[in-house]
């Protein structure tokens, strides 16, 4: 009557496995909605049409929708991974499927502690903006210690209406006034113009210092114009890309590498002094 017990109820949680391999593969297979925690990118128009406030509500409300989604699969898959630990105790499993669950398990946890981490950034208060209104905002004194890239920087800052003491604390950040400067990631010269973005200001040659200080200086006063002067948005879109700045509800991204590029950059031009 024991062995009879038992395999009733070896055939009971060998039925379970079946039902936990089939929610696994649902769970795995699910796609998350299209929401501003997702991939989709704001076309211009609805740029131009939300305001940083309806953007940063909709981006938290997405956000909670997402972190229920992934708790409830992580809830789902911790019984089916207790239940898939009893399986293998009995021998009905092997050690490779009970490691699966344990990994899917892992997984599903990593989620919720990846958007419980965008949660606690998404409500931290944003510092007072920066608002860049004039060209010719400061009278810092600087250099490059190039006279050449100096009279560039001045050139195409008044050409494009963009504070050349704020080029300069860029471009700094960016190459060390490098022109031979190359990031891991394949961006390069002066301005650390990535290839796309090069070709799309018409920079046929980004280490030549006349054409990387023109389009990234028409890069920056594009950003400024589309986040409305702030000047940490603007160094974040051109650290992160603006799409990551528009899709975190235009805050800067929680990527420490971007926020703390736009911190290093903003501590020094807020040194400026008027002359």
């Amino acid at each position: 009557m024991n062995i009879f017990v038992r395999f009733r109820n070896s055939a009971i949680l060998l039925g379970v496995l079946v039902v936990w391999l089939g929610l696994s593969g649902a769970v795995h297979a699910q796609t998350p909605p299209a929401t501003a925690a997702s991939e989709t990118v704001p076309t211009t128009q609805d740029q131009a049409k939300a305001s940083p406030g309806t953007s940063v509500s909709d981006y938290k409300t997405s956000l909670k929708a997402l972190s229920d989604l992934y708790q409830d699969q992580a809830t789902k898959l911790q019984k089916q991974n207790e239940q898939a630990k009893q399986l293998f105790q009995d021998g009905l499993i092997s050690r490779v499927e009970m490691e699966t669950s344990d990994k899917g398990l892992a997984d599903a946890r990593a989620k919720v502690d990846e958007v419980a981490k965008q949660i606690v950034a998404a409500n931290k208060p944003a510092p007072a903006p920066l608002v860049v209104t004039d060209a010719s905002l400061s009278n810092q004194a600087w250099s490059t210690g190039n006279s050449r890239i100096d009279g560039l920087i001045r050139y195409y800052g008044n050409q494009y209406a963009v504070d050349p003491y704020l080029i300069y604390c860029l471009m700094s950040q960016e190459s060390k006034f490098s022109s031979s400067a190359t990031s891991r990631k394949g961006a390069g010269g002066l301005m650390q113009m990535m290839p796309d973005t090069a070709a799309r200001y018409g920079v046929t040659n980004r280490y030549d210092m006349a054409q990387s200080i023109m389009g990234g200086t028409r890069y920056l006063k594009d950003l400024l114009k589309m986040f409305n002067g702030r000047v940490d948005l603007a160094l974040a879109g051109y650290n992160a890309g603006e799409n990551a700045v528009i899709k975190h509800g235009y805050t800067i991204p929680p990527y420490d590498e971007t926020r703390n590029y736009v911190r290093l950059i903003i501590q020094r031009y807020s040194k400026k002094t008027k002359a």
